[in-house]
């Protein structure tokens, strides 16, 4: 059995990606948290990008980047999460790498500093999850009864709105039946609830209060009339 060291970041979605394979597939493994404000010299060294998450493979060998790294848990370890068609797998993959996308826009929707730019990242949201809304099957997971690596990819993702919900209803998700459903689904799932902290929320709440756009504005809002 190889051993294997996580490397990540408490907020990092591409990190809680790697965790969320690694617990459905029952493979044991350490995990060790970085603080990317203050990269110290043993992360530098092993990271040629300065980025988490990294895979430590038996001690030696690093892998960067979620997607080798999944891909990587796929080859080496069992209960498969692609599907075995290769052309159902290749189109999984283009959806993983939707994910990406949609995790770029939130990126944008939360650093966003004037109204029209917020109003305008809301909507590229709104328009990417429509296009999730129509790739989805009948559920309960994305193709269906089998938990996949596109689940563990978008668990992180919803997990945002967990927290963007408590702020306003910005109506990002609205009107997507199917979308909601599976969002309840991969939020009631174990890998997907304990691949984060207990204090995710706040911390996340702390950083986009640092980002000073629209919607840490709106934080700022709720957290000052809480005090």
């Amino acid at each position: 059995m190889q051993s294997l060291t996580l490397v990540s970041h408490a907020l990092c979605p591409y990190a809680q990606r790697a965790a969320i394979a690694l617990r459905v597939k029952q493979v044991p493994f350490r995990q060790r948290t970085v603080d990317l404000a203050a990269k110290p010299d043993w992360f530098l060294k092993l990271s040629p990008l300065g980025k988490v998450p990294l895979l430590l493979v038996n001690g030696e060998t690093v892998l960067f980047e979620s997607n080798v790294i999944l891909e990587f848990l796929e080859e080496t370890e069992g209960n498969p999460l692609h599907p075995a068609d290769p052309l159902r797998r290749a189109n999984h993959r283009s959806w993983i790498e939707f994910g990406s996308a949609i995790l770029n826009a939130i990126a944008r929707f939360y650093s966003a500093r004037e109204a029209d730019e917020f109003q305008a990242e809301t909507a590229r949201l709104a328009a990417l999850f429509d296009r999730v809304e129509s790739a989805l099957e009948e559920g309960p997971w994305f193709c269906g009864k089998h938990f996949s690596l596109v689940d563990a990819v978008y668990g992180p993702i919803f997990r945002y709105f967990d927290t963007f919900d408590r702020i306003s209803d910005f109506g990002i998700l609205d009107k997507k039946p199917k979308t909601a459903a599976w969002r309840a689904k991969l939020g009631s799932h174990p890998a997907v609830r304990e691949a984060v902290g207990a204090d995710y929320d706040r911390a996340l709440t702390e950083f986009v209060l640092g980002r000073a756009g629209i919607l840490g504005g709106l934080m700022a809002g709720q957290v000052d009339n809480a005090t």
